[in-house]
């Protein structure tokens, strides 16, 4: 990590291609911390991660499973298919007994039968989905001032990816025919939805606002059922987002510009994730986004 002087925080790297892959970070990740003190808050549960093979999304895996949950999570196929097996090795590990066998599904959440055909997996697996956590993103510079290369084709690509999925994944044909009162909806989010900075990732910071927007909406539109909605907006997290979407100089200086001075790691979101997941713990929240960001100052 670096210090004030201006010593490089995380070594040079960038993959080619999105989404990035975990296994080729250096340094890994870190989903885990030592010393988190599970207590059983998700026994019983049912939890479906979306985007669940790697970064934040790992983390939280890990910890629902270390909580009690059976764990189901998607994952990029054709691509993700090292880290969707690390994660399950992960899970298996941490799992409590009672709880489910995990399983890893690949998929394309960008439209919507591909979201039904992973909610109905799920559902005959395990019957039913007791928690829904959103979390897919790409993220594309923006180098030009025109905004020309922000194509019809890539908007599309992003908003399926960032925002359709949360949509089709929690519409009432697909994952909300199967959850009850009590039930928990978790979209992920950002900072830059409030602050809106870069602008060299206009497109991304769109969707991330969009989402906001959904989980609020959302919210209100479930709480007769008794479903709680709500969001997470985390900061500047060391994922494979990063490392497939920064350029070398961002990489240098990643997580300089909150006031904690430095990046934070999956383990430290995945609580929220949790917290939110529970009933013992957050069962008069709706409608609201928590902020794991390193000390950032946001309206909302």
């Amino acid at each position: 990590m670096a210090n004030d002087e201006g010593e490089r925080r995380f070594p040079p790297q960038h993959q080619e291609s999105q989404p990035g892959k975990e296994y080729l970070m250096n340094p890994l990740p870190q989903f885990s911390n030592p010393n988190y003190k599970p207590s059983g808050k998700l026994n019983g549960k049912v939890a479906l991660v979306t985007g669940g093979d790697s970064g934040i999304g790992r983390s939280v895996c890990h910890h629902f499973a270390l909580e009690g949950a059976t764990v189901a999570f998607t994952y990029v196929k054709g691509v993700e298919e090292i880290d969707a097996n690390d994660t399950l090795k992960i899970i298996n590990e941490s799992r409590v007994e009672g709880s489910g066998d995990p399983i890893a599904i690949p998929t394309d959440l960008r439209y919507s039968k591909n979201c039904k055909d992973v909610v109905d997996q799920v559902v005959a697996k395990y019957g039913c989905i007791d928690v829904l956590v959103n979390n897919p993103a790409v993220q594309y510079y923006v180098h030009s001032d025109t905004l020309e290369e922000i194509t019809e084709e890539r908007l599309e690509k992003v908003f399926r990816t960032n925002i359709f999925s949360h949509f089709f994944m929690s519409s009432c044909v697909h994952a909300l025919e199967h959850m009850k009162e009590g039930s928990a909806i978790i979209n992920t989010t950002s900072i830059l939805a409030y602050t809106a900075t870069p602008s060299s990732w206009l497109d991304h910071i769109s969707t991330k606002g969009a989402i906001v927007a959904f989980t609020r909406a959302l919210a209100l539109h479930l709480v007769d059922k008794k479903i709680r909605v709500n969001g997470v907006a985390p900061g500047p997290i060391w994922t494979p987002l990063q490392a497939s979407a920064l350029n070398d100089q961002d990489i240098a200086t990643f997580g300089a510009l909150v006031p904690m001075n430095r990046a934070g790691q999956p383990y430290e979101v995945a609580p929220t994730y949790v917290f939110l997941a529970s009933e013992q713990t957050s069962s008069y929240y709706t409608g609201q986004v928590l902020h794991p960001n390193g000390g950032a100052i946001v309206n909302g």
